[in-house]
């Protein structure tokens, strides 16, 4: 076994590694970028190398920099953790250059899978079944279109060397084809500097499953069971589930043994998964396989009770695999969820800000929690928006929904608008819950998934409200505290009002919605019981204040929340859901009153791509001006009326906050 490894990643894949291999003894290398300083993998690492700056191509995409770091540092191998450099078939010869061991497959298993299209023909000789469509070598756009219209559409176009959903397209109809491929040649060549392209028969109702399967260099090889990763949105995977719900053993067999032949078929070493795309009607087709490890592989761990990083080490150094297919066993349904910091009610794009507050559930056999950040963080522009992964098990799928629920509602955290109240939302869906989907399952069921309803309010309204009174309370007694005037009139709380009832006014905010809230005082020596009125709604309320834990009495219903205060807002977290809020701000006139919709801004803060018009040109709503990049994916910035461009601001290339004005558009008279 190794003494010493590397890790040539960050982020919670960086801070998994390390806690398996400290459990096994062995010594980490961390490698960071500017941005990553002060981050959780260079804390957690026995040693930590600065590798330059903060866009991962100046740091953990330069190949020379991680070598550098490994022989400076003495480590005996390099794991490559996912993304990055981990299917890249030159820093595995590089390594191999340095007498360093990688924790991966050999060189030509990577090249093989590296092209999708080369693949499918490796695994079409393997006897692996794949989905119609042309993975030709011919680049000819004529060709490409050609195949499409023949296949008849819809069909899916998707680079060659990509993942993650980048350099992907679905195209519905032939009018579309053109600028389709376009965007999708445009995206591979940023995300992967190749922009070759393959074409495929799209099926409209499939499932995503994916084989874990492990190799060794002494012939041996296993798979160990499936993933449902299904739920998706922009082509990128949000829950993922094992076993994968209403799989028969006689399927799971088959796509286990077709997983195994795809890996034995390039001579693969160490973890690697194969993903299908299995039909309604029960047929399955090779998709790609990834040559590393997965990010939702802790669900294959929690059902099978095995550490497969533990796996990697002992097969990199040169071990047989620790057990054979007839010794693995299913045991119990794990589900994972992805925690991102992006906005679902904006087309899920990333977000980024600072972690104010981060309270996690509590971790035990049933809930484990994978991250590389903690509380005080910054979620950059530079890396992918997710934050964490949210693992719960249990006996069976049911008993393992149960567990989510809770550690969602548990999950609290604020600072950069996340994903976590949709995901509770999917995840409590009848149809999600009966197992009812496919990979279109958010497209499908969007309707129900993004509604905004105003009623769900309930008791969340007087204790936010109450929280805001005594939190003014608190503020005020402390700031008397401090002052040479203790009894004098700003010091104190009470809302007096002449020969009329102590009551404080507020306009409450939650979200779009705003409710006029007005909280009477009780009596005359008590600031703690209030009668909150909203409208016809009347509520009898008093509580205390403790810290950030209210405890209340609303109309005889006793119950705490905690609340976090952050950049003017709120967000109050009960025993169900989180909600957020703040007090409105009168309205002073002081906004642009040049500001027009036409005016457009960034989304996001991200990196300007490329421009679709040009200055003095006519365009027509819906068309394209500019593109925007931000965290891995693209952005188109559309006209939202009839127009002529005025002026772009900001030139390709460029760093753009969000909300920046990104260019003039005058409109049509």
């Amino acid at each position: 076994m190794f003494d010493k490894i590397l890790i040539a990643n960050r982020g919670e894949i960086a801070c998994r590694v390390i806690k398996t291999a400290r459990r096994m003894g062995v010594r980490t290398v961390a490698v960071y970028s500017d941005a990553d300083r002060n981050a959780l993998h260079v804390s957690m690492a026995d040693e930590a190398i600065h590798i330059g700056g903060s866009a991962a191509r100046d740091s953990y995409l330069d190949i020379e920099k991680v070598i550098a770091a490994a022989k400076k540092s003495g480590a005996q191998a390099i794991h490559p953790g996912y993304g990055f450099l981990s299917e890249n078939a030159a820093f595995c010869r590089r390594c191999a250059a340095e007498n360093i061991v990688f924790i991966g497959p050999p060189t030509p298993a990577i090249e093989a899978m590296g092209s999708k299209s080369a693949a499918k023909q490796i695994m079409e000789k393997a006897g692996v079944p794949l989905v119609p469509g042309y993975h030709g070598d011919d680049q000819d756009p004529e060709i490409i279109r050609k195949a499409a219209n023949d296949m008849g559409y819809p069909v899916l176009l998707k680079a060659t060397a990509g993942g993650g959903g980048k350099g992907m397209r679905q195209v519905w109809s032939a009018e579309e084809f053109d600028s389709a491929l376009a965007a999708a040649k445009r995206e591979a060549m940023n995300g992967f500097g190749d922009d070759t392209m393959l074409v495929e028969k799209y099926l409209t109702q499939p499932r995503h499953i994916e084989i874990q399967v492990f190799c060794d260099s002494h012939g041996n090889a296993v798979y160990l069971f499936e993933r449902d990763c299904s739920i998706q949105r922009r082509h990128q995977k949000v829950v993922e589930e094992a076993p994968a719900p209403g799989m028969t053993e006689t399927l799971r067999a088959e796509m286990g043994q077709a997983a195994v032949r795809a890996a034995q078929a390039i001579d693969y070493i160490g973890a690697g998964t194969v993903e299908f795309l299995l039909d309604v009607d029960g047929s399955f087709y090779f998709m790609e396989m990834n040559t590393r490890l997965q990010v939702e592989h802790p669900v294959t761990e929690m059902i099978t009770g095995l550490d497969l990083v533990e796996w990697q080490l002992h097969v990199a150094a040169g071990g047989t695999l620790p057990l054979k297919q007839n010794e693995l066993q299913i045991n119990g349904h794990a589900i994972e969820v992805r925690i991102y910091a992006e906005d679902p009610d904006n087309e899920f794009l990333p977000q980024t800000g600072k972690l104010h507050f981060l309270e996690t559930p509590a971790e035990s056999e049933h809930v484990r929690i994978d991250t590389g950040v903690i509380e005080g963080d910054e979620v950059s522009v530079f890396y992918d928006p997710m934050i964490a992964k949210l693992i719960v098990w249990d006996s069976n799928r049911q008993q393992a929904l149960r567990r989510l629920s809770t550690a969602l509602k548990d999950y609290r955290l604020n600072g950069v608008t996340t994903n976590i109240d949709f995901l509770y939302t999917l995840i409590s869906h009848p149809a999600f819950c009966s197992a009812d989907f496919d990979t279109g399952f958010i497209g499908k069921h969007e309707a129900s998934l993004f509604s905004k309803t105003a009623s769900q309010l309930g008791d969340n309204l007087p204790l936010a409200a109450l929280y805001l009174i005594m939190r003014q309370k608190q503020i005020i007694a402390e700031r008397a505290s401090h002052s040479v005037d203790a009894n004098s009139p700003w010091n104190n709380a009470h809302s007096w009002r002449l020969n009329q009832p102590a009551q404080h006014q507020f306009d409450l905010q939650f979200g779009e919605q705003v409710i006029a809230i007005s909280a009477t005082a009780q009596s005359s020596n008590s600031n703690a019981s209030f009668v909150i009125r909203s409208g016809d709604a009347e509520f009898t309320v008093s509580g205390e204040l403790q810290g950030r834990v209210l405890l209340a009495d609303i109309n005889g219903h006793r119950q705490s929340v905690s609340v976090s205060e952050h950049d003017g807002g709120y967000s109050m977290y009960s025993t169900e859901r989180a909600v957020h809020f703040n007090i409105k701000r009168p309205d002073l006139g002081d906004d642009n009153g040049d500001a027009t919709e036409n005016q457009l801004v960034a989304p996001m803060n991200g990196t300007v791509v490329s421009h679709l018009a040009t200055v003095g040109s006519a365009v027509k709503k819906g068309d394209p001006l500019l593109i925007m990049e931000a965290m891995k994916m693209e952005h188109t910035i559309r006209a939202p009326s009839d127009g002529t461009v005025k002026a772009f601001y900001y030139q390709p290339g460029e760093l753009v906050s969000g909300g920046a004005e990104l260019l003039q558009l005058e409109a049509a008279e």
